[in-house]
Parts: C-alpha cells; structure tokens; sequence
C-alpha cells in the first residue's frame, strides 16, 4: 500500500447536530489516514436545500475541533481540490450526467410530481424501477423528437439511473467481505435533480473521483446503496478507480434493539450529539458530551471502542495511540450497544489520568453557574486533585468540592443524632480548644492531635470521624477528612463544628 497516497474524507450533510455515530466515522476515517500518513478531507455534501440548516456547517468544524480531528482539507482548510461544498461544485455534475444518458445508462424523466402521487397513491410502495418505468414520462417512452421538444421548452426532469434489471453487482468490503446485490431489487436513483443540483448518489462518485479518494468509511445503512454507485463508477470512470470501501457497524441503542437516535438519548437522559445542538428554528438545544462533562479524549476513546478493539484487552487508548494501533480487521461486523454508563466510566478514567491543569478551565464555568467564585486557581487545583476520583464527569467536582469554598447549605445532623451522646459533645467542644491553639495545620498532625484526644476520652475515632465529616461537609461524601480539614483552614473548621454542635443541641 503507497501511504502517500491514502485519501479519505467525511461527508456529512449540514442539516443539524452531529450525532455520535457521525463523529465515529470520522474518527475511523482519521485514524486510517494518519497511520498511513495520508490525507483525511471533509467534503460538505449540501447539494439537498430543502434540508439546509444555517450555523449547522460551522458546528460540524466546532465539534471536529474539540475532537482534535482536524482535516487536512476541508471548506475551513483549503485545499488542492476545492471547492469542498458540493453546491459551489453544481457546474461539474451535469456533465457527468448527460454522459450517463449518451451511453444508455440513464434516461431524462418528466413526471411532474402531481403524475409520481398518482402513481404512489395507485400503487402501495411504487418505486420508479425496470417494472414500472415504461409507464412513466420519459425518455424511455417518448419519441426522441419529443423529448428534445421539452428539453428546447426547458420542461422540467430529473436524470435517473437505469438500473440492470436482473445483473448481480458484487462488492469488496473491507470488513463484510464480498458482499453480493441483485441490480433488479434497486430502484432507478434520480441522479441530477430539477433544479441542476445532484443528488447524493451522483455527487459522491464524481467528487470522489475528482479528489482522488482511495478509501471510503461510511455506515452501513449505506450498504443498499451500492450498487447504484459501483456502477456509475463502472459507467463513468472504471472500477480500478473506485475507492475501497468499508461499512461501518451501526451504533445500537441500548437494549441492541435497533439504531441508535436522538429520540432515545432524550427518553434515556443521555446526550447522543458531541456538542450542544440548537435549533435555528424552534430555538431547542439538544445536548451534547461536551456540555455534559466529557472531556474530548474520553469520548474519542468511547468512540473507537463502539464497534473495534485491538485485541489486547486495552481499552483507555490516547488518540496517538488509536493512530498506531487502528487496524481495518479489528472493526466488527455487528452494531455495537450503546452504554452510558461505560462511556462515563471512560470519562472518569480520563479524569484520573491527565493532571487536573488540563482541564481545569472546562470546570471553572460550572462553579461559577452554581454561584461559586474561584479567586485562588493554586486552592481550585488542590481540591481538584482531592475529590476527581470521585468525579465522572466534569459538573461532578462542584457537588464533590463545593463545600471546600462555602459553607455547607445543608447539614444532615439526622445522620448524626442517632448516636450522638455527652461524651462526643464533650469531645467535639474540646477540639474546638484544642484546634484554636494549634500551631500546625496540616493533615498528618490534625489526624494525629484527633486520634490521641479520642484515645483520651475512651472512644474510637471511627464514631467520631462521621460526626467530624458531616460537619465540615454537611454529608457523608467527600475525601480523607483531615485532608479537608488542612484545605479549608483552622476558622472554617471551627466554625462549622461550632454551628453543627449548635444545630444538635
């Protein structure tokens, strides 16, 4: 394999968020390209207008910029073959089209759309194929003279596909293998639209022609589509220039039972968009994995391991490692199950694993919408460190932490009252003196002075360190006490013993 050579591309349709689904193509397309040094383009195929949707191209580029998935062409980037938007390309299909229907392989049609809902409405699933096209309105059926007629009138057509009607098509996959079609079960495709604008089907044979694309990643609810594409590339342009290809396993919903959607991410409580997603129309916003706290290496790690593994067990990969160990054959046949719960289990993972300075300013704005002003970023870093493997998820450190910064809202004394007797008041009031003439303040020497006093009035630290942390917490959560006790420092301490010992009296 010539890796020099290596061109892939993503191309998505800008019609709204980019579902989990579509960034795992990208990813796999990313990854090939930079383990054999090649080129990874993103084409933008909004040749549908009808489907159009303003700011959705620009958040395709946002969320491939906090994946780190930067193409290397693209509408952004430039490149050797722009334009990389399809409708700035119109100009280049027709041709194409028009050499289809020289050489027999497609016809002009006339239906207007009035005649095709007849035909829908007189027969249950009408397609326009082999069987129903000679009672159509088209080339096929009309004389050439009339056809040229309503060409010279500028009636309106389309240019569709003609199908084989019984011919087998034969496709090489890189992860399903041969794979097999009968052409007469494929409809005939409308290929160049009434307005002049292609279709999908068109467009992305040419374009990938015409940008020397040598791979194809795409999913696999585009397998039926193959046929109709391996041959406009056999018609137009040969199948020794045709891409490999590869369908990508579906992303499953939870249960297995079917693709995953956006519906189901609002029905289960999970984002199934990468980031924020706002309608320009009904102005909602559907969730994404950055606003709910993943951070970008959590979710490509998820992403690569929904459907592939390298067969060693590993699963918390870097994206330079993904790079170096990506392989084709590893990717499985079947839809991977989508899991949340594993896909935060990734996010803690991350959280553990990279020093909190890396992420510490994606967690500053969640303090500051719960009310909490950082104005010590050394302090935010320490208590950071403290509480993150408690966190899964980047909101999680200010419910893990928030008390370290203000006094706890709610103390749960309930917790406390059951067994709370004179002696421990007794205790509690004498570490209150005891603390006020401490001289240190450290974890080692507060956990030492605490455990020396218990042994002195004949308790056990352990029914005392639960009273202990409720009252500087307010709840039975948060890391070693004493290392709390260190970071909140001697008068918030004694405060909050002091008002729980109040609230239990």
């Amino acid at each position: 394999m010539e890796n020099k050579n290596i061109r892939v591309r993503f191309a998505p349709s800008p019609t709204g968020g980019l579902h989990l689904g579509g960034v795992r193509t990208v990813l796999f397309n990313y990854l090939f390209a930079k383990q054999h040094q090649g080129s990874f383009i993103v084409r933008i195929e909004d040749t549908d207008q009808t489907r159009f949707v303003a700011g959705a191209e620009q958040y395709i580029f946002d969320c491939l910029q906090w994946c780190g998935l930067t193409p290397d062409e693209s509408t952004v980037n430039g490149g050797p073959f722009a334009p990389y938007r399809q409708s700035e390309r119109k100009a280049i299909y027709k041709q194409y089209a028009l050499e289809l229907i020289e050489k027999g392989y497609a016809y002009y049609a006339f239906d207007t759309p009035e005649q095709l809902e007849e035909k829908r409405k007189g027969v249950p699933n009408f397609q326009y194929n082999h069987q129903t096209r000679r009672q159509c309105t088209n080339s096929l059926t009309l004389s050439p003279e009339v056809v040229l007629q309503k060409l010279a009138n500028n009636t309106p057509y389309v240019i569709r596909i003609k199908m084989p009607e019984n011919e087998t098509v034969t496709c090489h996959d890189m992860i399903r293998g041969t794979v097999d079609f009968n052409t007469g079960l494929s409809d005939d495709k409308a290929l160049l639209k009434a307005d002049g604008m292609p279709t999908y089907h068109l467009a992305v044979v040419v374009d990938d022609f015409l940008m020397q694309i040598t791979h194809a990643f795409r999913g696999e609810e585009w397998l039926p589509s193959a046929p109709i594409h391996i041959l406009l590339w056999k018609y137009l342009f040969g199948l020794d220039k045709m891409p490999k290809w590869a369908h990508l396993p579906l992303i499953l919903k939870p249960d297995g039972n079917g693709k995953l959607s956006k519906r189901d991410g609002e029905r289960l409580g999970f984002p199934v968009f990468a980031m924020d997603w706002t309608d320009p129309v009904t102005g909602n916003t559907t969730t994404g994995f950055k606003e709910r706290g993943f951070l970008p290496e959590a979710f490509v790690n998820m992403l690569a391991m929904l459907g592939w593994n390298d067969g060693s067990g590993q699963e918390i990969f870097s994206l330079q490692e993904l790079i170096e160990k990506f392989s084709i054959k590893r990717i499985h046949k079947g839809g991977a199950k989508f899991d949340y719960e594993k896909a935060k289990w990734f996010n803690h993972s991350w959280l553990q694993q990279l020093p909190v300075q890396h992420y510490v300013a994606n967690v500053k704005p969640y303090f500051a919408k719960a009310g909490i002003t950082i104005t010590n970023d050394a302090y935010l870093h320490k208590v950071m460190e403290l509480v993150k493997e408690r966190c899964q998820l980047l909101p999680d450190f200010v419910e893990q932490s928030s008390f370290f910064f203000q006094h706890p809202e709610h103390i749960d004394t309930a917790s406390i009252a059951g067994k709370w007797n004179a002696t421990q008041q007794q205790f509690f009031v004498e570490l209150i003196r005891n603390l006020e003439l401490a001289t240190t303040w450290d974890t080692e020497n507060l956990e030492k002075d605490f455990k020396e006093m218990a042994a002195a009035h004949q308790l056990k630290p352990g029914e005392l360190m639960l009273p202990f942390r409720i009252m500087l917490v307010g709840g039975k959560f948060g890391p070693h006490v004493f290392d709390i006790a260190a970071a909140i420092g001697k008068a918030a301490t004694i405060h909050r013993i002091k008002h729980t010992l109040q609230l239990l009296q």
